[in-house]
């Protein structure tokens, strides 16, 4: 596994002050909403000829910290240009276990009764909206989002009416007619960890833990969604765990 660097909230990672794709970029049509997970890492070494921007987005979860530099490393390798937003306002106003430290998260199965209490309001739809508008400034057609369809049940903003009504909005919202595309819409994460392996991606180069220590615990919602698809993908994971 490859060290990754620490991720500090003081640092704002870019300049809206200049352009800020060079023309080499221009010729891709693409931005790519990346957290440092396994969905998100898939689909930018998945789509990578066409994306001129990845975006993440610092909002104050118990696990940015542990994630965001495997989503820097991760673009710097395929040679993308990355950026790091704060909505740390998130943070303070919204009410969610993911904002509220590791011993809110549950543990036990990914489903929707038991990890209802991680929803963000609405974080996928604002994180779009500035997608949205930095595609448009950028002059790219699509905005990439790797949902995928474990997600259905408990996030309102992952389901496929989302998706389908978000598009249509930026679509006529933007002069670009920019697109919301998520294409693991309706894959399993075992789907999405199949590709990834014949991708050849080293999953324990991506973070799934909602707690945010310093390996992953194994016992969250998360992580056993993460076990149960790397096994039923038959790939080997070797990802680190607590127990």
């Amino acid at each position: 596994m490859s060290a990754v660097v620490g991720y500090s909230r003081e640092i704002i990672l870019f300049d809206m002050g200049h352009s800020l794709l060079t023309n080499r970029e221009r010729m891709k049509d693409s931005l790519i909403i990346v957290s440092g997970g396994m969905d998100s890492i898939t689909l930018l070494y998945d789509r990578k000829e066409s994306i001129a921007l990845a975006l993440t987005f610092d909002y104050g979860s118990n696990h940015n910290a542990r994630e965001i530099p495997f989503a820097a490393m991760h673009c710097e390798r395929l040679g993308i240009k990355h950026i790091v937003i704060n909505l740390g306002f998130m943070h303070q106003y919204f009410k969610s276990s993911l904002l509220e430290g590791a011993e809110a998260i549950p543990e036990g199965n990914y489903d929707e009764e038991n990890m209802k209490s991680t929803v963000v309001p609405f974080r996928n739809g604002i994180m779009l909206a500035v997608c949205a508008g930095l595609a448009e400034d950028s002059g790219l057609a699509h905005v990439m989002l790797a949902n995928h369809a474990g997600d259905h049940s408990i996030y309102p903003d992952c389901r496929p009416e989302f998706v389908e009504a978000m598009s249509k909005a930026v679509q006529s919202g933007t002069y670009t007619k920019t697109d919301v595309w998520a294409p693991y819409t309706l894959l399993t994460k075992a789907d999405i960890a199949r590709r990834g392996a014949a991708l050849g991606i080293d999953y324990a180069e991506t973070w799934s833990c909602y707690k945010g220590g310093d390996v992953h615990c194994g016992r969250c919602g998360t992580c056993v969604e993460r076990r149960e698809a790397l096994a039923e993908a038959g790939v080997k994971d070797t990802t680190v765990y607590e127990e």
